[in-house]
């Protein structure tokens, strides 16, 4: 898939496109298994041999990560469109790797995992083993580490619920939010230096759907409530898993503001960061059996201004950040017209022309079209 393709169809994945991979593994110590009601990776795919265990739906998450961690595509380890082939060197050096990594959590961090392929590669093929000569002034790593005065202080500010209770005071107060039923937003989509329009529609409960207009034909991205997926022209349909059906779901929540705080189990105020020109709270609230969702809210005025999120795999956590900004006033609810996703396979922006709220939305627009059976040779 070339990068356009990639960049559109990472609408709610950003995906990097390693099709029916084949590539490895057994459940380690730390590493989910697959219920026994849940098929496993081995069951779906072919030649799996060091993930064997973990769901099927986390192979692809996990290719993707092992991706992102060492700055290649596919093809780097596998054969295109024989993905099961043992062919290539690197394919059987990342099932070392992987072995190698499983040993070093489960060894010296009690099966915790602690290590993961980015601990050493940094996107790149080769680990980083030199440290690298200071080439300009340092600036200080968002979110670093604490000085060692302040470690074990608790940082200071409101509580967690509080700046929940101004976000949603900020954002139109919770009748006004609960009131929206439905929303289409008419606007533009930018990435890797191409725009489309793009058209989303949103409707309550947890139902959401965009279609990028590009030259060949739309892009879709849809969750319907229960799954996601994705289409393009002149390629099948493909499922959402894992992460990406979690953020879908929080994406097509209307009401994301008035359901925050029932979402976590615990939220800590982890301080303050800078997000653009605005200081920001940052909150870390915990879930039930899945990642933390870090949350920063404006100082000034209370709003939601950045989300970052994380995919699990069998190798390690996939971030996904959205930064919101340009704030609107639409029937009394406020919402951002400009958001930028952003993932370590690639970003893209939103810009928001018109929109439209409590209007009627057919459930057609969120189904899964049926398969069509291929052409007779």
């Amino acid at each position: 898939m070339n990068r356009k393709g990639t960049f559109v169809l990472g609408m709610a994945a950003l995906f990097v496109m390693c099709g029916f991979v084949a590539s490895a593994g057994k459940a380690q110590p730390g590493q989910a298994a697959a219920p026994a009601t849940e098929k496993k990776a081995e069951e779906q795919f072919k030649n799996i041999q060091v993930l064997k265990g973990i769901p099927a739906d986390q192979l692809i998450p996990t290719m993707q990560f092992v991706a992102a961690s060492l700055g290649v595509e596919c093809d780097f380890c596998h054969v295109q469109g024989a993905f099961d082939k043992d062919d290539k060197k690197p394919k059987q050096t990342a099932r070392k790797m992987m072995e190698m990594m499983f040993a070093i959590n489960k060894d010296n961090f009690n099966g915790h995992r602690e290590v993961t392929c980015y601990s050493c590669h940094r996107g790149s093929p080769d680990p980083v083993a030199i440290p690298v000569v200071m080439t300009e002034e340092p600036k200080g790593p968002m979110g670093g580490p604490k000085k060692p005065e302040d470690a074990g202080k608790e940082p200071a500010g409101p509580k967690p619920e509080q700046l929940i209770d101004k976000y949603v005071q900020a954002s139109g107060g919770a009748a006004a939010i609960d009131k929206v039923t439905s929303r289409v937003m008419k606007g533009k989509i930018e990435f890797g230096g191409m725009s489309a329009a793009i058209d989303i529609y949103t409707k309550d409960p947890d139902m959401r759907v965009s279609f990028s207009h590009m030259p060949e034909g739309d892009n879709i991205t849809a969750f319907d409530g229960h799954g996601g997926w994705m289409g393009a022209p002149g390629r099948p349909v493909r499922e959402m898993h894992g992460g990406d059906i979690d953020g879908a779901s929080i994406d097509a929540d209307l009401h994301l503001a008035t359901h925050l705080k029932q979402m976590f189990t615990e939220m800590k105020l982890q301080g303050t960061e800078k997000i653009g020109d605005h200081d920001a709270y940052f909150v870390v609230g915990q879930r039930d059996g899945k990642p933390p969702i870090q949350l920063y809210f404006d100082q000034q005025t209370g709003l939601l201004v950045r989300m970052v999120r994380y995919g699990e795999t069998a190798l390690g956590r996939l971030p996904t950040q959205i930064d919101y900004a340009d704030y609107r006033d639409i029937d009394g609810v406020k919402i951002p017209y400009k958001w930028t996703l952003a993932r370590p396979s690639g970003r893209f922006t939103i810009e928001v022309s018109e929109v439209k709220q409590n209007v009627p939305v057919d459930d057609a627009k969120f189904a899964k079209p049926a398969a069509t059976a291929p052409a007779p040779k």
